[in-house]
């Protein structure tokens, strides 16, 4: 492992991750796993590319020191951003799974118990059928689920990181809402939430912002598509920020017009849910007694909204498709997954089909504490109630951009060298380096 100083964490953090790693190999006796989802390779090696749906693996083996399999290209990702020393890089007219199957036995790992994750997406299952007829005397066991058992809890660097992916979510709420107007276009707003959540530090996030305005909100995961936002109309508005591939999200809601009773209660009912969150949620619940609880609040209105969806998911490392964890655990019914300090969630007591033609929502990023759990965000949570006429904003710039209390700072710039050789040869004279 090389000792360097410009990664996101403390080498610490690293170490940490990779000797608990390794604990939960032993518990499952096996002599080394081989980790190919891309958020799990980048918790533990810092390793990002936008190159992941070429084949690339971390190999982690008991005792011995990890190794690399990556596209040629981004074995300069592995050099300039991670601790990681050996690697195993095959060009584009290379077989990617033959080189893994060499670095095994070169490693002499082909004849042992070597784990995989067999439901990631980015290990397909014609790789999977060319390993297993390829790797004929070692013993292939799914261990999906081992990295993300050290994921779901966040330490308190992960959380201190959050905070500045959560400044750039509030950003760019803030920035969309400013936005909104009758006559605007729902790209128009989504460009307004991209420049303030870039403006803020932000980077680019697993999904695009949503946004959909009046009858448009009642469709699942649409997002901006050009169309005029009319007068008296409701625009629905949903942004996780990312910082160093770290997400947190919200939902606000802005209403042009008057506020309608209906709307007036969905607004209160997402609230008083997500205030009983925030008084009652704790270590030692179930995330099903979370749903529950959400649930039987969103569901005792009298505007006809429902809430088709689980109350919320946990949320951190992404890559896109998805900027959610919900896969390693969600708040749902029947789950009894048991809430510990360091999870976080995003929360989305959301209603769908207020007055059968409206959807709207409220929704907040958490971390459980020691005692109860904290919002990440300071945001207002109630609609934002604007006048039809309201004045066309200018173009938002980042001095346009209302921020969060706190600005996260800086993070520092770094050379990115060309070769290992360059970079050890840095490394012994004292100069940093670091991703680009």
């Amino acid at each position: 492992m090389i000792k360097r100083d410009d990664m996101t964490f403390p080498a610490e953090e690293y170490e940490r991750r990779l000797g608990d790693l390794r604990a939960r190999i032993a518990e499952r006796h096996l002599d080394a796993v081989v980790i190919s989802d891309p958020e799990n390779i980048m918790y533990l090696t810092d390793y990002q590319t936008t190159g992941y749906s070429f084949f690339q693996a971390l190999v982690v083996p008991l005792e011995k020191e990890p190794f690399m399999i990556t596209r040629a290209l981004e074995e300069s990702n592995v050099i300039a951003r991670t601790w990681v020393e050996v690697t195993r890089p095959y060009p584009d007219t290379g077989d990617a799974i033959q080189m893994l199957v060499d670095a095994l036995r070169e490693f002499g790992l082909s004849n042992k118990r070597i784990g995989y994750e067999r439901n990631s997406y980015f290990f397909p299952a014609y790789h999977q059928d060319v390993i297993h007829t390829t790797l004929k005397d070692g013993k292939l066991l799914d261990c999906f689920g081992i990295v993300e058992e050290g994921r779901v809890c966040k330490s308190s660097v992960e959380i201190e990181l959050m905070k500045k992916a959560a400044f750039a979510t509030e950003a760019g709420m803030a920035a969309g809402i400013a936005a909104c107007h009758a006559g605007a276009t729902e790209n128009e707003i989504g460009a307004a939430i991209s420049a303030g959540m870039f403006c803020a530090g932000g980077e680019p996030p697993a999904v695009m912002p949503y946004v959909t305005s009046g009858p448009r909100t009642m469709i699942g995961h649409a997002t901006w598509e050009g169309r005029v936002i009319q007068p008296n109309e409701h625009i629905f508005l949903e942004v996780g920020g990312c910082y160093r591939r770290y997400h947190t999200a919200m939902m606000r809601t802005v209403v042009l017009g008057e506020l309608t009773d209906s709307m007036y209660k969905a607004q209160e009912t997402m609230k008083q849910a997500l205030n009983a969150v925030h008084r009652m949620v704790q270590p030692g619940m179930t995330v099903s007694d979370v749903d529950n609880m959400v649930r039987n609040i969103i569901t005792d209105n009298d505007i006809g909204a429902r809430l088709i969806t689980r109350s919320g998911y946990s949320i951190g490392i992404a890559f896109p498709p998805s900027w959610d964890e919900g896969y390693i655990v969600s708040l749902k019914q029947g789950e009894s997954t048991v809430l510990k300090e360091g999870m976080t969630f995003h929360v989305i007591p959301w209603m769908w089909g207020v007055d059968g033609d409206k959807t709207c929502g409220i929704s907040d990023t958490i971390y459980i504490t020691d005692d109860g759990c904290r919002s990440f965000f300071d945001m207002d949570r109630d609609f934002s109630v604007k006048p039809n006429d309201a004045e066309k904003p200018q173009l938002i710039g980042i001095n346009d951009i209302k921020m969060p209390k706190s600005e996260p700072t800086k993070p520092e710039s770094i050379e990115l060298t060309t070769s290992k050789e360059n970079a050890k040869s840095a490394k012994k004279k004292g100069e940093s380096y670091v991703n680009s």
